[in-house]
């Protein structure tokens, strides 16, 4: 029998790690569609970040959050097979995205993230790389 690896947890029966990718641990598409609509819920009110989504597609944009944050934790890969690369930075060009909008974009997204009621280390995980991935998309210091 292989010995188990010294960082893996806990194994299956058959050996293998039953720990699962992130995107497993948090309960899979179901958990990041909540997600993505309690955010969305939220930018619905915001007067400022409400004018940069197209009004007649807000489904679409949730549709494709929710993909895009699945296949980056480790869900299924649909978001690239649909759109490609993802290009954060490129497809956020065309909006002014200024500290303000960060903020504002932080803010509704701390409160889905709460909402989820996950675990302090998934929490922290998932909000480290949100906070990380809202400083990328500034593009102006512009008010």
């Amino acid at each position: 029998m292989n010995e188990p690896n010294p960082v893996t947890l806990r194994l299956s029966q058959s050996g293998e790690s039953v720990q699962g990718n992130f995107w497993e641990q948090v309960g899979g598409r179901a958990t990041f569609e909540t997600l993505v609509r309690r955010f969305y819920a939220g930018i619905e009110t915001d007067p400022v970040l409400l004018p940069m989504y197209p009004e007649a597609d807000l489904e679409g944009a949730i549709q494709r959050l929710t993909g895009f944050l699945e296949q980056y934790w480790g869900g299924p890969g649909t978001y690239s097979e649909e759109r490609g690369h993802p290009r954060l930075r490129q497809r956020h060009m065309p909006f002014k995205v200024n500290p303000d909008a960060r903020d504002r974009w932080l803010l509704h997204m701390r409160a889905a993230v709460d909402s989820l009621d996950l675990s302090p280390l998934h929490d922290a995980t998932l909000w480290a790389y949100l906070e990380r991935a809202a400083h990328a998309m500034v593009n102006t210091f512009d008010e």
